[in-house]
């Protein structure tokens, strides 16, 4: 019962924290989300969100990571994952003042993934992006310490085990995130829409209705990916997200970048202040293993090598 009791009181005291970092101030306080969260620059100063402590004691698999890819280890007992969406569970796009948030539907299982490196059939919440001030980077992820441009997250949580998101936040298996990293290219017909929705959006606390929308168009068609046990990026930064992140990136032109760049941290009437850089800095990998669906390419490449090498030196 004492354990029940001082899990209730870091629950009750996680969710104040998250109901300040989540909740609209103009419109009844919202149940989900992610709030991004960033510094102002790549290495400088930090935005107020993160001036404070927020650190879980003692964690061991806090996000976001640098992937390594020679060090990532194939798991051919991995699954292709399915992703089945329904676009008339989208409902709507807000300001946050952290990034811009599409939220679903997610009382029934008309929107799930299932299949990958999880046990159970997951839930769709939202889906949201981190970007940069520059091209230069963005991402919150990075493989072998490159960035993006910018990385969608699409937030999901495990509706078999758990009655209600906000428990599946604090538990391990709670929520699974699929990453997927934009590059500077062709012009993305499916984001367009999110693009041309932006400018009523422009300023924090802002919503729309934003329905029949379907995110699948957002994932790149290639089933490779990395997985890994991770956190929130956004506090509480609880250690409940298992990590899917797509190695193909999906390509976005240079005026879809702009359009998430002209969104502002600010409320109508205040300082303007552009919505740049809002994303979380590298973690520690500690002691995990990053796991892929494929086989390293790189890897490959040296064993071929090392065949043609023994097939040249035989008498």
């Amino acid at each position: 019962m004492m354990m029940n009791s001082i899990k209730t009181n870091t629950l009750g005291h996680l969710f104040k924290q998250l109901k300040t970092v989540w909740s609209s101030p103009a419109a009844p306080a919202r149940s989900c989300s992610l709030a991004a969260c960033t510094p102002k620059n790549r290495n400088d100063a930090l935005h107020p969100l993160w001036q404070s402590p927020l650190t879980i004691p003692g964690g061991t698999r806090q996000s976001p990571i640098n992937i390594q890819w020679r060090d990532s280890v194939y798991d051919p007992v991995l699954k292709p994952l399915k992703i089945s969406y329904d676009p008339a569970t989208c409902l709507h796009i807000w300001n946050n003042g952290y990034s811009f948030l599409v939220e679903f539907d997610d009382s029934d299982d008309r929107s799930i993934i299932v299949g990958g490196p999880l046990e159970n059939q997951y839930r769709l919440k939202q889906f949201h992006f981190h970007w940069g001030a520059i091209n230069e980077w963005g991402s919150e992820h990075t493989v072998d310490s490159k960035f993006y441009p910018a990385e969608l997250h699409l937030v999901h949580w495990n509706a078999v085990v758990y009655p209600t998101f906000e428990e599946a936040v604090m538990e391990g298996d709670g929520l699974a995130v699929i990453g997927v990293f934009l590059k500077l290219g062709a012009h993305h017909e499916g984001l367009q829409t999110l693009v041309d929705a932006l400018p009523a959006i422009k300023h924090k606390d802002t919503v729309i209705e934003f329905d029949v929308f379907d995110p699948s168009c957002l994932i790149p068609s290639c089933p490779d990916y990395w997985t890994y046990a991770g956190s929130l990026t956004t506090p509480p930064l609880t250690e409940s997200v298992t990590w899917i992140i797509k190695k193909q990136p999906i390509e976005v032109d240079e005026n879809q970048l702009e359009a998430f760049r002209m969104l502002l941290f600010t409320s109508d009437g205040e300082e303007e202040k552009r919505m740049v850089d809002n994303f979380r800095p590298l973690q520690p990998l500690m002691n995990r293993t990053v796991r892929s669906s494929f086989q390293s390419r790189h890897l490959l490449d040296i064993e071929a090598q090392h065949s043609d090498h023994a097939q040249q030196i035989r008498p």
